[in-house]
């Protein structure tokens, strides 16, 4: 079956009494009649904090300020019809309504919306995603859906426009070093320390990816203590390994990661990795580094979660 990946950024929207926000899936949608919390996928180079505003706005009227992220989830969705598995990695923000009229979607995907205690979202058909943010079971989709795969947008990477996904995480042992790796030579940023991390997998979750990759880059054995925020890069032009320009889009969930037991890193990767080394640092010893953005953003103090 052909892969696809797609990336979507949704909101948790809550009233004065508790009750979270959810839309139903038109006809026009590959999943007609379940529910889910309001959002969507992102266009290229669109920052996820921004694309969480502007699809609610379509799928709900309500003008809404993403306040911070609360999950990096993913999940694959098999259309059987066409033969198509589509793995999405969904970025969850908490939002606050600043405006607007509640309706659905005209002529667009979602054609219900209203306002549910968990108690009463446990009775209608829910998307997986939504019904782990909400505490309840996660239950496979009504029989005969999901449908309709050709209404999903063709998101497969092009010789000239690549998105991609990653988790990184900002390490660190019990005397306070932080972890670094070095990007090899022949791709972007080389010679720079960077968040240890990369690019998830079909079918991986984030956090899982970025302990993956941990033991990869560096050899050490983590635990992810909390999600920091996200990270949005859009470079137009970017210099990839095969040589050629290409318009990057890297979208990044960054984590705040232990490591109980460190030992010297070794890069365990198999040769031709995007890392050269790997190495613990001191606070003292950070300055003066050559280092990543997302690293100084991480090291400064976190991406931010909710705002581009």
């Amino acid at each position: 079956m052909e892969q696809r990946r797609r990336v979507g950024a949704y909101g948790m929207c809550r009233g004065s009494d508790g009750r979270v926000l959810l839309v139903r899936g038109s006809a026009l949608c590959p999943v007609p009649g379940v529910w889910q919390v309001p959002g969507g996928g992102l266009e290229h180079a669109e920052h996820p904090a921004r694309a969480v505003v502007r699809e609610f706005a379509e799928e709900t009227g309500l003008t809404v300020e993403a306040t911070g992220l609360r999950a990096a989830l993913a999940d694959v969705t098999i259309f059987r019809d066409v033969g198509v598995v589509v793995h999405t990695d969904r970025l969850v923000f908490d939002v606050v309504v600043r405006g607007g009229r509640p309706r659905p979607e005209p002529a667009g995907g979602t054609d219900e919306l209203g306002w549910f205690t968990a108690a009463e979202a446990a009775e209608v058909p829910l998307m997986p995603f939504t019904a782990e943010l909400l505490g309840l079971p996660v239950s496979p989709l009504p029989a005969g859906l999901p449908r309709a795969a050709a209404t999903e947008p063709a998101t497969g990477p092009s010789a000239e426009r690549r998105q991609r996904f990653g988790a990184y995480g900002l390490v660190t042992d019990p005397a306070g070093r932080v972890l670094l790796t070095m990007i090899a030579d022949g791709y972007p940023g080389a010679g720079r320390w960077h968040l240890p991390g990369g690019g998830t997998d079909h079918g991986e979750q984030p956090a899982s990816a970025l302990l993956r990759e941990l033991v990869e880059e560096s050899g050490q054995l983590g635990r992810v203590v909390e999600l920091v925020g996200v990270d949005n890069l859009h470079n137009p032009a970017a210099l990839g390994p095969e040589g050629y320009p290409i318009d990057w889009h890297g979208v990044r969930v960054v984590y705040r990661v232990a490591v109980d037991a460190p030992t010297e890193p070794r890069v365990t990767e198999l040769a031709g990795g995007s890392t050269a080394h790997a190495a613990w640092f001191t606070p003292e010893r950070l300055a003066g580094l050559p280092l990543t953005e997302i690293a100084v953003l991480a090291l400064d103090g976190g991406p931010a979660a909710g705002r581009p």
